[in-house]
């Protein structure tokens, strides 16, 4: 972990310097140093009595880089297409949690039914759709939600004269492992 780096990076993004860090904490600036330059491993409560003076949860410096927010550009995302029509537009992923946006072209003729592993929340966007799963059918319209268990057989058609543009939220507890 660069727990010093990130204490380094955020002391000076505050202006703190390092002796004003170190009166605040009561350590020394050798050992602040070693920590800072990850020479040395603090104890928690160290590591907890430097969060406090920086103003940021003690978890904060535990993450390593990786675990940190995430950030993806809308001109860096990735596309993918689902049954040659269905425009996927991948938004987000963190552990088994994804983001994604589907656009339907109007008058997109019926693909069948879909059966995956997962939880699904869908918010309409824009457009006009019938949803379906089972004995359930409903048509919603921009600003609808619904959800669904995605192992039951499930299907989304644009009913609309325009295209459909609905935001996905699914879950699969495999893709954490």
């Amino acid at each position: 972990m660069e727990i010093g780096a990130t204490i380094r990076t955020i002391r000076k993004k505050r202006g703190i310097t390092i002796g004003q860090l170190c009166e605040a904490t009561g350590l020394s600036q050798g050992f602040m140093s070693l920590v800072e330059n990850n020479k040395t491993s603090p104890s928690l409560a160290t590591l907890d009595s430097i969060a406090n003076v920086l103003q940021v949860p003690l978890a904060f410096l535990l993450l390593k880089q990786e675990e940190r927010m995430k950030v993806v550009r809308k001109d860096e995302r990735s596309f993918s297409m689902y049954k040659d029509q269905l425009k996927v537009e991948h938004l987000s992923e963190e552990g088994g949690l994804r983001l994604m946006m589907i656009e339907i072209p109007a008058g997109m003729p019926d693909n069948g039914e879909s059966v995956h592993e997962g939880v699904e929340c869908h918010m309409v966007l824009k457009g006009k759709v019938s949803v379906s799963q089972g004995e359930d059918e409903y048509t919603l319209e921009e600003g609808d939600t619904f959800s669904w268990q995605a192992c039951v057989p499930h299907k989304v058609t644009n009913i609309g004269e325009e295209s459909a543009v609905i935001l996905i939220a699914s879950f699969n507890e495999s893709r954490t492992l």
